[in-house]
């Protein structure tokens, strides 16, 4: 397999743990999102959104977007799974899932932030604005989990919720978000970051960290 990414896209951290957790091999192809280089004609060609992560697989099919990625490795490589086999749990967890990764995310990453300063807002107040997107969603997401049980976000082992919540706890602190605020999240991070596979997929370690 070929994966398609960036080390500090928080979407592409997320599809490394998920490789690292089933155990999986990938060749990792680094675009650099800070000199435009998902935009250059050659990888529009694969993902036409010029995002990533994309992981092409060992067949030659194309997936983009990181949570139908990681899905599609859980479905093809059951162990250990991401999901719960209970429905009603397994929409929990996607539902946590997707409120960072379609409602948080989105609204404070590089091309969000890049048409802010097109616009013409001073570089502080771009910088408040991903502030106030991860402030906001990592709120809503604490109490999402209050009453589940750890040291995960939903329970003794890592899920979707939890390949979300790491990276995304990243940027937040990069923006400089007081993450004390959200001590549940923060409980599921350490537990996360115990785990070889949350630890190798961290941006620093990437053969393309700056």
């Amino acid at each position: 397999m070929k994966l398609h990414g960036y080390f500090r896209s928080s979407a592409s951290y997320r599809v490394r743990i998920a490789l690292n957790l089933k155990g999986l091999t990938s060749e990792h192809l680094p675009h650099h999102l800070r000199k435009g280089e998902q935009c250059a004609p050659a990888y529009l060609a694969i993902n036409p959104q010029g995002l990533v992560p994309t992981l092409e697989s060992d067949a030659g099919a194309i997936l983009t977007q990181s949570l139908a990625i990681i899905e599609w490795l859980d479905e093809t490589n059951p162990n250990p799974p991401l999901l719960p086999n209970d429905p009603l749990r397994r929409a929990k967890v996607r539902a946590f899932a997707q409120a960072i990764a379609c409602d948080t995310h989105p609204v404070q990453n590089l091309k969000v932030l890049a048409r802010l300063r097109q616009l013409g807002l001073p570089e502080a107040q771009v910088t408040e604005w991903a502030a106030w997107a991860n402030r906001e969603g990592l709120a809503a997401c604490e109490t999402l989990i209050a009453a589940e049980s750890g040291p995960f976000c939903f329970g003794d082992q890592p899920t979707l919720a939890d390949l979300c919540l790491v990276p995304q706890l990243a940027n937040a602190r990069r923006f400089g978000v007081d993450v004390s605020a959200y001590p549940r999240l923060l409980e599921a991070e350490a537990a996360a970051k115990q785990v070889k596979a949350f630890a190798d997929a961290a941006p620093d370690k990437q053969p393309d960290a700056e």
